[in-house]
């Protein structure tokens, strides 16, 4: 189990990173469905990727997010990682609403 890590590597997830190594929630199938985000595609994303935020704080275990890119297809990733699951929270095409053209920088969003 990670406790207290500062960061996950990108290279835990790619160790980890077969379909038989990712777990779902209820909350993200319902969500891979609606933006037609395949599990192929969450592991293109993790073997290109980088991680650009941590979430230290998250609960039951720190997690980050991910920026990838699946078969053209920029891709953000939310998951983390214990007992050598990938556990993935949620998966989405980030928008230029929220994130810079780089898609790995937010914006500042004024309300």
């Amino acid at each position: 189990m990670i406790k207290d890590a500062v960061m996950y590597s990108i290279d835990q997830f790619r160790q980890l990173n077969k379909e038989e190594n990712i777990l779902l929630t209820q909350h993200s199938r319902i969500r891979l469905a609606e933006r037609r985000i395949t599990i192929a595609d969450i592991m293109g994303a993790i073997e290109s990727g980088q991680i650009i935020e941590d979430y230290q704080d998250d609960f039951p275990f720190p997690s980050c997010l991910i920026f990838g890119n699946s078969k053209g297809r920029v891709l953000h990733v939310c998951a983390s990682i214990d007992e050598g699951y990938i556990y993935l929270i949620t998966a989405y095409e980030p928008d230029l609403e929220r994130w810079q053209e780089d898609y790995k920088t937010r914006r500042v969003i004024e309300e």
